[in-house]
């Protein structure tokens, strides 16, 4: 059939509380302009983030009663472990309260002031961590990564030869290379396994760990399947396995490819740095045995591993995040081209050519996409990477607006009532202005950041030089 139906049931629903215009207009200002700083019950579709977000199944919540709780040993911790192996087969798997804790102890272990960290792209808390050491977070990304309208199937590769020249510049600098599974910063873009190879060549090579940041590992798989060629017979599960043999560790984020809401974990194959990071979980996270997590949770990891590499699962959900990217597309909004595995990124700086990088273009578009119908986005772009580690601000490489759909959450009439505000903000492009940061924090600070808009004449006002950094 052509039509893809989810691959469930629903059992269990809450409410949404619909907000008028005039409301949303006063409280996004209330928030100062910043969509995090809102009250989820404000929030009509809640496309923010597909992180901790998802529904769990009937089977999770079941997992639920039979956590463990005790503070040492728990039989829950075994099965988590246990399910974590039979995809990733590493040695050491030491579980985190959620993915930025693994990344934290993996950074204090490795990194500081004279490293350099090289990935196809870093996300927020990764580079956050790394710089927090000191350290140089360093993306690579193959050039057709940085063309959103460029339709390639593997835009989230890392430039292998870029990566040659860091490696033989800066060998004894590089204590790990990373590579983020799908590429979330760069659109939701898949790597290939042809790509996931050749970084590990090039890694042993030079004698440097390979780290997968795999939180959206199952997506990154699926679109592997699909796209590569060799890999369409193979089931994802294999696929998955095949791209952790390549990999010397892990950092995960449990919220997105485990289908739960909280956890994360840090896997290693060297068991010296597997005994500094136990070390440093128990000073912060808690035993080695539960990290942070109740065993309850735990459960839910090992239950939630096991449903994400179900192939019916994952066409719904490639399918269903499609369809809205066709939706955008047909409309006249640009976005990130191919539609990624968990969201749809739209290309703001595309859309609102009048608003400079500097005055955050995805800003002024998540701002406008929340007054017109309580959606929330987030705007990856200048706000999120403009600044830099000695304080300056220089434009991204990208200004988009992250659309992330969590999983098992929304229905295709809830898909198209996003399209229908789209329709209306695209409409009056013309009219929206930029932004200012009033008052920040010294790292991600899009998150608490404060905003103000600017009175659209001041766009105008400006030289070409200086509404176009």
């Amino acid at each position: 059939m052509d039509t893809i139906i989810e691959p469930f049931r629903i059992k269990s629903v809450e409410p949404i509380r619909m907000t008028s215009r005039g409301e949303r207009e006063k409280l996004i200002r209330e928030a100062h302009y910043n969509l995090f700083n809102l009250h989820a019950d404000d929030v009509i579709i809640d496309l923010l983030t597909d992180s901790g977000t998802s529904a769990m199944s009937a089977a999770q919540w079941a997992g639920l009663m039979q956590g463990d709780e005790s503070y040492a040993g728990s039989p829950s911790y075994f099965r988590f472990e246990e399910a974590v192996k039979d995809l990733m087969p590493f040695e050491h798997i030491i579980p985190t309260h959620q993915g930025r804790a693994a990344e934290r102890i993996l950074m204090g272990i490795v990194a500081g002031p004279d490293a350099k960290i090289p990935s196809n792209t870093h996300f927020d808390t990764t580079r956050a961590n790394i710089e927090a050491t000191g350290a140089e977070a360093i993306d690579l990304v193959i050039e057709e990564g940085l063309n959103p309208d460029l339709d390639h199937p593997f835009k989230g590769n890392l430039d292998l030869d870029r990566l040659e020249d860091v490696l033989a510049d800066e060998s004894t600098h590089v204590p790990v290379v990373m590579l983020t599974v799908t590429n979330n910063s760069g659109g939701g873009q898949p790597v290939s396994m042809e790509n996931l190879k050749g970084v590990k060549t090039l890694c042993d090579k030079h004698d440097v760990p390979l780290i997968l940041d795999a939180c959206r590992f199952a997506e990154n798989a699926y679109f592997i399947k699909q796209r590569e060629e060799g890999y369409a017979d193979k089931s994802v599960k294999a696929i998955v396995r095949e791209m952790f043999s390549h990999a010397d560790g892990m950092t995960m984020s449990a919220k997105k490819d485990a289908l739960v809401n909280i956890g994360g974990w840090l896997a290693l194959d060297d068991e010296e740095w597997a005994r500094e990071a136990r070390n440093q979980l128990i000073l912060t996270e808690g035993f080695p045995t539960y990290g942070g997590l109740a065993g309850r949770d735990l459960e839910a990891i090992a239950v939630g591993l096991q449903e994400i590499v179900d192939e019916d699962y994952l066409e719904y959900r490639m399918a269903s995040t499609r369809y809205l990217g066709e939706a955008l597309t047909d409309i006249g909004v640009p976005i990130v081209e191919p539609v990624g595995g968990h969201a749809v990124y739209v290309n703001a700086k595309k859309l609102l050519p009048h608003i400079p990088p500097l005055e955050y273009p995805g800003q002024s578009l998540a701002v406008a996409l929340y007054t017109t119908g309580g959606i929330r986005g987030v705007e990856i772009g200048s706000v999120m990477f403009g600044r830099q580690p000695d304080g300056s601000e220089e434009p991204a490489s990208l200004e988009l607006v992250r659309l992330a759909i969590p999983r098992r959450v929304y229905t295709q009439s809830h898909i198209d009532y996003v399209i229908e505000c789209f329709e209306e903000v695209y409409d009056r492009r013309h009219e929206l202005a930029g932004y200012e940061i009033t008052e920040e924090p010294p790292q991600l600070r899009h998150f608490t950041a404060h905003f103000q808009p600017l009175v659209p004449d001041s766009v105008h006002k400006r030289t070409a030089t200086e509404t176009r950094p």
